[in-house]
C-alpha cells in the first residue's frame, strides 16, 4: 500500500527536473543582463559614426579678395617706408660727410694762412707729434696721425704744415692740419693723407708748428 514517500528513482528524477528549470531560469536571466547593456534593449543595431570629408570645392588655396588687396596694400606700403628710409639715411650720411670735410677743409686752410705768417719752423714743435698709419690700414695711402697736444694753461689754436719728401729730400707734397680753442691739457689727433701716388715711396716730415 503506498506510504506516501517517494522511492529512489523517483526522487532522482524529480531532483533532475527541478534543477533544469532552475538552469533554465538562470540562463534566461544571464541572456537578459547581457542583452541590456546597462539599459533596456531598444532592438535597433549599434549606431557608427562615420567621419565626412570636408568639401574640397569651399577653399580656393587663396585669400578672400579684401584681403588680399589690403595684405597688398600694406606689404607695398612697406617697402616703400623702408625705400624712403634708406634713402633719408643715406642723404644724412653724404651731409654728414660733406660737413666734416668742409670743416676739415676749412682748418686746413686756416692753418695754411697761419703758416705764411712763420718764419723758420715756428714756436710749437715740442707740442706736436706725428705717428704713421700702416698702408694696409689705408688702402695702400700714405697717412700720418697728428698729435696735438696743448701744453700751456690756456685755451690755444694750433696749425701744422706736413711736409712728404722723396728719397733726394726733395718736397713733392705740402699739407696743413691744426686745431682750434683746444683746451690746457687737451689733445686732437688729426689725420693727414698724400694725395701723390704710391710709387714712389714718400716720407711724411714735420716742418712747421705754431701755436697762435
Amino acid at each position: 500500500m503506498p506510504t506516501g514517500r517517494l522511492t529512489g528513482p523517483t526522487r532522482r528524477a524529480r531532483r533532475i527536473t527541478v534543477g533544469s528549470a532552475l538552469g533554465g531560469l538562470l540562463l534566461v536571466g544571464a541572456l537578459a543582463g547581457c542583452g541590456d547593456g546597462g539599459g533596456r534593449d531598444t532592438g535597433s543595431p549599434a549606431r557608427t559614426d562615420t567621419p565626412r570629408t570636408p568639401n574640397a570645392s569651399s577653399f580656393s588655396g587663396e585669400l578672400p579678395s579684401a584681403l588680399a588687396s589690403s595684405a597688398s596694400a600694406a606689404i607695398s606700403s612697406a617697402s616703400v617706408s623702408a625705400s624712403a628710409a634708406a634713402s633719408s639715411a643715406s642723404a644724412r650720411a653724404s651731409e654728414f660727410e660733406a660737413s666734416v670735410e668742409a670743416e676739415t677743409q676749412r682748418r686746413n686752410a686756416a692753418a695754411e694762412r697761419e703758416l705764411k705768417k712763420v718764419h723758420g719752423r715756428g714756436n710749437a714743435l715740442a707740442e706736436v707729434g706725428m705717428t704713421g698709419i700702416p698702408r694696409a690700414e689705408t688702402g695702400g695711402v700714405l697717412a700720418v696721425r697728428v698729435a696735438i697736444t696743448n701744453k700751456t694753461d690756456g685755451k690755444a689754436s694750433y696749425a701744422v704744415q706736413v711736409d712728404f719728401k722723396n728719397a733726394d729730400g726733395k718736397v713733392v707734397e705740402t699739407r696743413y692740419t691744426g686745431a682750434e680753442d683746444l683746451g690746457p691739457g687737451k689733445k686732437e689727433q688729426p689725420i693727414v693723407f698724400s694725395h701723390q701716388p704710391p710709387e714712389p715711396r714718400l716720407t711724411p716730415v714735420l716742418a712747421k708748428a705754431q701755436r697762435y
